[in-house]
């Protein structure tokens, strides 16, 4: 009897936890899909539920050699009426606890942006805090190793070390 109240509780936790990791799925490719259609319908409430309100975007503008920032209001407010002219794709996304990373592309005519979008779990909801984007040639392909676990060197210190509270660890 205590085997199977055990194997009982087991799964339950299992299918909570899957549903979870399921919703965090959909809301992480809402947030993004509210993005893109934002984007092409020209829909400044759909963004604006996208982008957390202290987002930033961010580039490297060739021309002054200098890392340039948009405040996302400024984004929102010059967002064309009508939407822009561009085909939208989700190149793919991941996630752990509260931070998620997405990769869109926004395919116009004569160029394409490629945006590398950082999300934060605030209040339950996922919300772009920063979109660094490039302007590429159309023919540019995205290049990484996702999915590539990186191998560390084992550490040869026995010393534990205890982040500090807020220091960015």
């Amino acid at each position: 009897m205590k085997i199977k109240t055990t194997l009982i509780t087991l799964l339950t936790c299992l299918c909570f936890s899957t549903l979870a990791l399921a919703q965090d799925d959909d809301a992480i490719k809402s947030t993004v899909n509210a993005y893109l259609d934002g984007i092409t319908k020209g829909d400044t409430a759909l963004l604006g539920k996208a982008f957390h309100p202290t987002a930033i975007l961010r580039t490297f503008n060739a021309s002054t050699g200098k890392i340039q920032d948009f405040p996302v209001k400024n984004f929102i407010r010059n967002t064309p009426a009508g939407g822009a002219k561009a085909t939208t794709k989700l190149v793919g996304y991941s996630y752990a606890g509260v931070s998620a990373t997405a990769t869109v592309e926004l395919e116009f005519q004569d160029f394409k942006y490629i945006d590398l979008l950082s999300l934060l779990k605030v209040n339950d909801e996922w919300k772009i805090v920063c979109r660094v984007f490039s302007r590429v040639e159309n023919d540019v392909q995205i290049k990484g190793s996702a999915g590539v676990a990186a191998k560390t060197p084992a550490s040869t210190s026995k010393k534990v070390v205890k982040p500090k509270k807020d220091d960015g660890w």
